[in-house]
């Protein structure tokens, strides 16, 4: 259910994350003070839109990947973003229509669109979550995830383009074990994270439009982002650049190259 309040909490006076990656997405849910900062950035970084595209891809690829090989049937997706089709309880359920798939993100405006996230197959359940991934307490305790998921049984954890956005000072690391925690074996771990290990000086710049727009950054190196499969099983090839993780069998002839992608992405089980 969507919240009618919702819009009146928007901030337009700033640019926002999720608004600039939907319009790098080529999506219409964002204001003109978004477009504004997502140009600066594609000013010094042209392909952020094939990065933007790649991450998109990688979800797609990596949920299908852990629905039919690794008998997962629900999702904990952590910084949703504005909803594109088809988004990721419309990728489980065509492989598992029973699949579950809890959202969860703190954008009013993503609240405002939540409704496309509810649209699951009868035999599966979806919701969303108003939350911060800096207070995992009250999203692990949240009544609406207790209503879907059942955390006695494996769940994938989806941090999908999110954990460049939580800074050391936010303790990462320390998140991502204690969402963790609370999932039994045979439970996984997705990223996405973009990386700066390509192109550092564009990579400085990108981080410095961010956090002059007031959305603190962190964009880290693959032994970095390495450190949080700690203590889990990575499926092959591990730590890998967007587009070379699993690729389709029909992906493009001449796909784009690793300073264009600058996304690492991974998959880890829980042993």
């Amino acid at each position: 259910m969507t919240n009618p309040h919702a819009a009146r909490d928007i901030d337009t006076s700033r640019p926002h994350s999720a608004r600039m990656y939907d319009y790098y997405l080529g999506g219409k849910d964002h204001f003109e003070i978004d477009k504004q900062a997502a140009a600066s950035v594609a000013a010094v970084y042209p392909a952020i839109f094939v990065c933007a595209r790649e991450n998109r891809a990688f979800m797609h690829r990596a949920t299908r990947v852990l629905a039919r090989e690794h008998g997962i049937r629900q999702w904990l997706d952590i910084g949703t973003g504005i909803p594109t089709e088809p988004n990721l309880h419309q990728v489980a359920q065509s492989v598992v229509p029973e699949a579950r798939v809890v959202y969860a993100d703190n954008d009013p405006l993503v609240l405002k669109y939540a409704e496309r996230l509810m649209r699951s197959t009868r035999q599966g359940r979806t919701t969303y979550v108003q939350a911060d991934v800096n207070d995992p307490e009250t999203l692990l305790n949240a009544p609406e995830l207790a209503e879907i998921l059942d955390l006695g049984k494996p769940v994938a954890l989806s941090l999908n383009a999110l954990l460049h956005f939580v800074t050391d000072a936010q303790d990462p690391y320390g998140l991502v074990n204690r969402l963790l925690s609370v999932l039994p074996s045979g439970s996984a771990l997705a990223i996405s994270h973009c990386t700066p290990d390509f192109d550092p000086d564009t990579w400085e710049k990108v981080t410095a439009i961010y956090n002059n727009a007031g959305t603190p950054v962190q964009f880290r190196s693959q032994k970095d982002v390495s450190r949080f499969f700690d203590g889990l099983d990575l499926l092959d090839p591990g730590i890998a650049i967007g587009h070379r993780w699993r690729p389709d069998a029909a992906a493009d002839a001449e796909p784009p190259t690793d300073a264009e992608v600058s996304l690492w992405t991974g998959v880890g089980i829980k042993p």
